[in-house]
Order: structure tokens, then C-alpha cells, then sequence
């Protein structure tokens, strides 16, 4: 099914495809961001507030935190208020692209006054505006962008701050390999193939619960960029309860398998049992072998496929991957009723 030139350049409105191949560079951009901002003393939990894809990133570091063993816990906010156990001895990231996300904002104010200062990390808006009023540690990033493909900008810092804290090792190194390893994968021409099984088709993306929230962001670019369903799931909980839905089911799915070598020798079995069963239900499957020498390059290498996924499966639709209309009318009709935070 090869997209027509002029009917890409007719829907891609905001140019995404010239975004996602700088990518790679937005990371390399991003792994200097945040060099200058050093907290003390050592956190008793770790709290990321964001919604959306400013949520994401507080995903990544919690998931980064297990992969490396980090023993100070990593929460994260997605709501007006902020967790009773919080206390001053807490590290609270706020993060939204934007800078006008009222949730955010909300969490923001919520924690200042309880004496915290958090770390802000947005390309302006209310909360920059909020972090130069309060004196809080800010990290400016580049606007103009759609926040689900600004995650090298809001993750990567908050690595940068924890690195200077003397609270994880300097990630450096990984940020510069995830970049090199992107720039030169196949994973556009990879993924147009994947978005070509996928149209007309119910996406069910499925991980590891360490690679859970790639699947969770594939579900999130293809439900904003592609505006149709998308779920997701994680192994082993998965074949607890979702599993049984393939003996009764109505709609088209197709399993994808976000598969890493690193993941338990379990998990791998119950990805394959699971994959064969699902099949044998007469539902279409694709493995996605995740490659790279950490997992940081694993992550993004999963992430970045979803980005373009969604891309071409949006352009295969007819729909401009960028604007989230439904979105806007939502805040519009909000925003009739004054949130004051």
C-alpha cells in the first residue's frame, strides 16, 4: 500500500514525518538539558506529575529506576492532587509540555505549599511562569512540537538532575548510544509494514511489565495520531484475565509482541504459549524483537516504532496524525467553567 506524495503532504499538516526523523537528535539535544540543576539531600520517594504525553516520561524513570536497581521508589501523579505520604524529604518533577496542563499546575501549587520545591520541565506556559514566581529549578525545552514526540526532551533531564544528585549513575553514555542506535535503525521501513497489517485491525500491544509502558505509549500515539482503538497489556498479568477474551469476540485485533531477550525466562515462555494460543484463535500476530545494548536503547527503539506506526497507520486512514480535535473541544468546553487550583 504505498502513500501517495501528495497525499501525505496534504495530511501531514504539522509535518510529524519530519519530526520523527529528527528524533534521533532531539535526543542527542536532550541529553543536555538539565546539567545545571542539582538537588539535595537523598529523596525518599520520587514523584513525576504530568498528564498525557507529559505523564510518559514519569513511566520511563520508574521503569528505568527497576531496570537498575534504584532502591528509592518512583511515583507517578496523574491528577489535581498529590499523594498523601508526599513529605519534604520527597523529589516532585512536574512536567508538561505545554505549560498550561491544569492538572499539573493544580499539583504543582498543591506541593509548593506543602514546602517542597519541585524540579519544573516545560517549554513555557502557566508553569513556567508559576517556576520563575516560586524560584524553583526549571528546565526550559523546545517548543513546537506535539508532546507524545517531545520524550527525549522531558525524560532525559530529569536522568541529567538525578546523575548530578549523586542519586543514579551518570546516564550519559546510554542517552548518546540510544541516540546512534536510532539513527541508524530500520525502524521507519519496519514499521510501515506493521501499520499495513494494522489497518482495519484493533492493535493489542503486548510487553513485559518492564516494557510495559511502551506498549502503554503505542496505545497512546496510535489512539492520538491515528485516532482509532488501541490497547494494551502486560505480561504476566495478562494472562490472568485478558486472555480469556479471545474465546468470545466481535471486533478485528491484531497481537503485537514487544519482545526483549531480557526479559524473564517466564514472561518469554508465556509470550510464546500466549502467542500461539491467540493465533490459533484466528487473530493475526507480529513479534517486534527489541534490539540494543541497554535498556534505555531498547525503550526508545520500542517507542520509536510506535511513533511511526501511528504515523503511517493515521496516513493509511486519511487522518492528519497531528491536531487532536476532540481533545481541544474537551478543554474548550472546560475551560467555560474556571478551574482556579
Amino acid at each position: 500500500m504505498p502513500i501517495d506524495p501528495d497525499l501525505l503532504k496534504q495530511l501531514d499538516s504539522q509535518d510529524m514525518l519530519g519530526v520523527l526523523q529528527e528524533f534521533p537528535e532531539q535526543l542527542v539535544k536532550a541529553a543536555e538539558l538539565g546539567l545545571d540543576i542539582k538537588v539535595n539531600p537523598q529523596p525518599s520517594n520520587i514523584i513525576v506529575t504530568g498528564m498525557g504525553g507529559s505523564g510518559h516520561p514519569g513511566d520511563m524513570l520508574a521503569a528505568y529506576a527497576q531496570s537498575t536497581g534504584l532502591k528509592i521508589p518512583v511515583f507517578v501523579v496523574r491528577d489535581y492532587e498529590i499523594p498523601g505520604f508526599m513529605s519534604s524529604s520527597s523529589l516532585v518533577f512536574a512536567i508538561s509540555y505545554s505549560g498550561n496542563t491544569e492538572e499539573t499546575i493544580s499539583s504543582l501549587r498543591s506541593a509548593y505549599k506543602r514546602g517542597l520545591r519541585p524540579v519544573v520541565i516545560t517549554s513555557g506556559g502557566r508553569l513556567r511562569q508559576m517556576a520563575e514566581e516560586y524560584k524553583l529549578p526549571l528546565v526550559v525545552v523546545p517548543s513546537g512540537i506535539q508532546p507524545r514526540l517531545s520524550l527525549g526532551y522531558m525524560f532525559f533531564p530529569m536522568l541529567n538532575i538525578l546523575a548530578h544528585s549523586g542519586i543514579i549513575k551518570d546516564a550519559h553514555g546510554e542517552m548518546e548510544k540510544a541516540a546512534s542506535f536510532l539513527r541508524h535503525s530500520k525502524v521507519k521501513e519496519q514499521s510501515f509494514k506493521i501499520a499495513e497489517r494494522l489497518v482495519g485491525k484493533v492493535p493489542l500491544v503486548y510487553a513485559s511489565r518492564r516494557m510495559g509502558i511502551a506498549a502503554y505509549i503505542w496505545k497512546i500515539l496510535i489512539n492520538e495520531c491515528s485516532k482509532t482503538h488501541c490497547f494494551s497489556n502486560v505480561f504476566p498479568e495478562m494472562n490472568h484475565n485478558e486472555l480469556n477474551a479471545f474465546g468470545n469476540f466481535t471486533a478485528k485485533y491484531h497481537a503485537i509482541f514487544l519482545r526483549d531477550e531480557d526479559d524473564h525466562e517466564r514472561v518469554r515462555l508465556r509470550m510464546d504459549v500466549s502467542k500461539d494460543m491467540i493465533a490459533k484463535s484466528g487473530v493475526e500476530t507480529t513479534d517486534i524483537v527489541l534490539k540494543g545494548n541497554s535498556f534505555l536503547t531498547k525503550l526508545f527503539t520500542a517507542i520509536y516504532a510506535g511513533m511511526y506506526v501511528s504515523f503511517y497507520l493515521a496516513i493509511m486512514y486519511r487522518t492528519d496524525p497531528s491536531p487532536v480535535p476532540v481533545v481541544e473541544e474537551l478543554k474548550q468546553r472546560l475551560a467555560k467553567k474556571r478551574f482556579i487550583a
